[in-house]
């Protein structure tokens, strides 16, 4: 099966404008991702990659690019935050639809990961959601992607996790 995800890393590109940096990603293994460099001191790599899991997809791109770029950072696996509008565009409704399922089932609809200005929830959440609650269809793999993309973002933040606080917070929060 193909799966379709980005990796953000935080990388120097020094004064090649990233010349060396596809060579490397290329001749190691990372010849099916786009490379963008957009931002100083940013990558992102659009993956189309065959595999028989979202999982094996997403971390064997994670072991290409780390045996490539072994001084990157990972920032970001998408998709996963994501606001009202991606979630529509991805099961094909409107944003103005999910609005009115959000108001209308507040007691159900996930708890979003970030309120403010912009309000993101984890798209696995959402597709779940969706699909159990509300019997949209929600293409498996998209499911699958979504909910290994953010195991990868979680994983990632726990080494800056206090341990002994998340051990008194934890009878608090859950």
């Amino acid at each position: 099966m193909e799966y379709n995800f980005i990796l953000k890393y935080q990388i120097d590109h020094g004064e090649d404008a990233g010349d060396s940096i596809a060579e490397r990603l290329g001749g190691g293994g990372c010849d099916d991702a786009l490379l963008g460099l957009g931002q100083p001191g940013r990558i992102a790599l659009n993956f189309c990659r065959q595999a028989k899991s979202a999982e094996k997809a997403l971390l064997s791109a994670l072991s290409d690019v780390k045996s490539a770029l072994p001084e990157a950072v990972l920032i970001e696996a998408a998709p996963d935050f994501v606001g009202l509008s991606d979630v529509a565009d991805s099961v094909g409704v409107t944003r103005q639809n999910l609005r009115k399922l959000m108001l209308q089932h507040h007691d159900s609809f996930p708890l979003p990961v970030h309120e403010g200005k912009a309000v993101m929830w984890h798209l696995s959440d959402m597709l779940q959601w969706l699909q159990q609650k509300m019997a949209y269809k929600v293409s498996e793999s998209d499911l699958q992607l979504a909910e290994v993309t953010k195991q990868v973002n979680l994983a990632k933040s726990l080494p800056a996790v206090n341990k002994q606080l998340l051990k008194d917070m934890k009878p608090l929060i859950y």
